[in-house]
C-alpha cells in the first residue's frame, strides 16, 4: 500500500509518500519512504495563483508516486486565523485533487499525529523528526520541517490502518 502524507499549507506545503510492504517474514509490514519534499509558492504571489500552483503540483506528485490513498493532518490554529484561513483553503485544494484522482483520504489532527509516532500527544517537533527519521530507516532527518510533518501523517495513516 502506497500512501500519501500532505501537510496543508500556502507557502510551503510538506508531502511525504510511503510503501507499506507486508510479507511473510513481516506481516504487519516494513515502510519505506519512496519520495518526500514540499511545494512552495512566494509570499508575494496573489492566492489564486498560490492555489493553482498546489494544485497543479499536487496533480503531478499523485501521478507520479499512483498512492492508495492519502494521510492529510487536520488543521489546527489558535492565534492567526488569517494564516488559517489561508491553510483551509489550501487544504480544500489538496482534498479536492485527491478526490478527482479517486483517493480514500484520511484525516488525523497534530496530536494524533504525534502520539502514533512518539507515544506523546505534546512531542516536540525534533522528537517527531528523529522518530519519522527512524521508523523509515533513514540516514538523516526529512528536510525541510514540512515534508518530516507529511511523513509523519502518511506513517500515521499506515499505522491505523492495520486497525481498520
Amino acid at each position: 500500500m502506497r500512501i500519501l502524507g500532505i501537510d496543508p499549507g500556502t507557502g510551503i506545503c510538506g508531502f511525504g509518500v510511503i510503501e507499506l510492504k507486508k510479507t511473510a517474514k513481516n506481516p504487519t509490514g516494513k515502510m519505506q519512504m519512496l519520495d518526500t519534499g514540499v511545494i512552495t509558492t512566494p509570499a508575494n504571489t496573489p492566492l489564486p495563483e498560490r492555489l493553482e500552483d498546489i494544485y497543479n503540483s499536487l496533480h503531478e506528485i499523485i501521478e507520479l508516486n499512483k498512492p492508495d490513498c492519502v494521510s492529510i493532518e487536520k488543521l489546527f490554529f489558535t492565534k492567526n486565523i488569517t494564516t488559517g484561513i489561508s491553510v483551509a483553503e489550501a487544504r480544500g485544494v489538496v482534498i479536492l485533487v485527491c478526490k478527482q484522482h479517486k483517493l480514500p483520504i484520511f484525516e488525523y489532527t497534530p496530536n494524533e499525529i504525534k502520539k502514533t509516532i512518539t507515544g506523546f500527544g505534546g512531542a516536540k517537533k525534533k522528537q517527531m523528526q528523529e522518530m519519522v527519521k527512524m521508523r523509515l530507516g533513514l540516514q538523516e532527518v526529512p528536510k525541510p520541517d514540512d515534508a518530516a510533518d507529511a511523513l509523519a501523517a502518511a506513517i500515521t495513516h499506515s499505522l491505523y490502518s492495520r486497525f481498520i
